[in-house]
């Protein structure tokens, strides 16, 4: 038989006035629209008396993409069941604890956010992908073979599969929150004394543990551990050793080496490892191993801008108004553009920084303790972000993020941004930098500051930068005030 709407051959599927065939079963029910008769978002396959194609309650027949279990029509996932009902299914036989046959306790939150995200799809297709790693291990922890903690996770391998698997259970409430860069310096740091002898090696494990583990723990507590902030700490680390390693090649120790066999090692390195190795100089000054040991800290060389104010704003303008560029990268874009915000934190900030109840329809967002208006159309497009939150994880989504990312519980990777941005010829650094220093000759440097959340000293030496004595400011706001 052909089917009605195509042509083609195959109308397998009966319909009161006509045959249809699977693939345009299926274009109708994955593509809803507004039914003309009701403006429901519906599956549309039926005719009117008029001619228009309606739903199937407005033709007054069964509908043929209902789910055979529940009866829905919304997310399609095969012929006869919907992909709730199928994730339903497959999450309660690999979650029934055996011992009760019911899911296990502890695992219900992970039971209940897997199925309440907003695409089943995506769930079904986390059980079905790849190697199943994480769905076989919670299958593991249901019947009781491995223990539900993060112990169980120490003795595996930190791949994107057992991560991905931790954070869910971290962001359904199952395990305590974690921080993977940590985890991941741990293991790291019983290999890093490997090279050097029993005494340097125990040397450096505490000068590691002590002091540069002990100082990115208090990031982490801060939400102010990046990435780049570990990879410079493991980096530091590095140059330790390399410094340990080349005072043992020539007879020396810690204890033993003078000025003079520093700057020979220096000598050999690229400029930077000095100033790598400032923080564990000081470390061995104030531990008395060594108090001769200095490097020379170099001068903070002034910001160059790069970017043209003009560049700048044609930048704004093309993030304002290509609909081409995901949502929240222009908005991301445009954070950092017109308000010098630095990437990181952008990617970290929550829900609560934006006010949209503003009576007067203005969109708020406080990027430190002064709320600053959204200039229009960006007001709008934070408006249109907050309604669709980006291609975020089913389990990121309710967790205040204001870019939720793919990762449970996490906020969005700086780096997903920067590489969209970069792709258009935007790049952050030079960016930023432009926005600091325009802002920085219109605005006072106390109160650029305290808006934009960069601290005085920075604010000052911008400021000195744009050729602005802001001094007498005070005085000048005090004799524009009416008496």
């Amino acid at each position: 038989m052909s089917c009605g709407w195509c042509g083609g051959t195959g109308g397998s599927i009966v319909l009161p006035h006509t045959r249809i065939c699977g693939p345009c079963y299926r274009r109708r029910h994955y593509h809803p629209a507004p039914c003309p008769g009701c403006d429901q978002i519906r599956p549309l396959a039926w005719p009117d008396a008029g001619g228009r194609t309606i739903c199937a309650d407005c033709a007054g027949h069964p509908s043929i993409f209902a789910c055979a279990q529940c009866g829905r029509e919304d997310h399609p996932y095969g012929h006869i069941r919907c992909a709730r009902c199928t994730l339903h299914e497959r999450l309660t036989a690999l979650l029934t604890d055996p011992a009760t046959g019911d899911i296990h306790e502890r695992l219900r939150p992970v039971f209940d956010t897997l199925l309440g995200g907003e695409r089943p799809q995506t769930g079904i297709y986390w059980l079905m992908r790849g190697k199943r790693i994480g769905p076989t291990l919670l299958a593991q922890m249901a019947r009781g073979e491995i223990a539900i903690s993060h112990d169980t996770f120490s003795d595996l391998p930190m791949d994107r599969s057992h991560n991905y698997l931790r954070d869910l259970l971290v962001a359904a409430g199952v395990l305590p929150p974690y921080e993977p860069l940590l985890e991941r310096m741990i293991p790291w740091l019983r290999s890093l004394g490997e090279p050097l002898s029993e005494h340097h090696a125990r040397l450096v494990n505490q000068y590691a543990r002590w002091t540069v583990l002990r100082r990115l723990r208090r990031q982490a507590q801060d939400g102010t551990l990046s990435k780049g902030v570990f990879q410079a700490a493991r980096s530091q680390l590095r140059r330790v050793v390399g410094l340990l390693s080349w005072l043992e090649a020539h007879d020396r120790s810690l204890e033993t080496a003078t000025q003079a066999d520093l700057e020979n090692f220096l000598a050999s390195q690229p400029k930077s490892v000095g100033s790598e190795l400032t923080r564990f100089l000081t470390w061995a000054r104030q531990t008395g191993l060594n108090t001769a040991l200095t490097t020379a800290v170099a001068a903070r060389p002034a910001p160059q801008i790069t970017m043209s104010d003009a560049d700048r704003w044609e930048h704004v303008a093309t993030l304002l108004h290509d609909d081409r560029i995901r949502l929240y990268t222009r908005i991301g874009g445009l954070l950092m553009l017109l308000f010098a915000q630095p990437l990181v934190d952008i990617c970290r900030m929550r829900t609560d920084q934006v006010d949209v109840t503003d009576p007067g329809g203005r969109v708020l967002v406080t990027f430190r303790d002064t709320p600053i208006e959204m200039p229009e159309p960006l007001g709008a497009l934070v408006h249109a972000h907050l309604d669709q939150r980006g291609q975020a994880s089913y389990a990121s989504r309710g967790n205040g993020w204001l870019f939720p990312g793919g990762i449970p519980g996490r906020h969005l990777v700086t780096e997903n941004i920067r590489s969209q941005l970069v792709a258009r010829g935007i790049r952050p650094h030079s960016a930023r930098h432009a926005a600091l220093f325009a802002l920085s000759a219109q605005i006072p440097h106390m109160i650029l500051a305290q808006t934009l959340g960069i601290s005085s000293t920075a604010a000052t030496r911008w400021a000195a930068l744009a050729a602005r004595d802001w001094g007498g400011y005070i005085e000048q706001r005090r004799e524009q005030i009416p008496h």
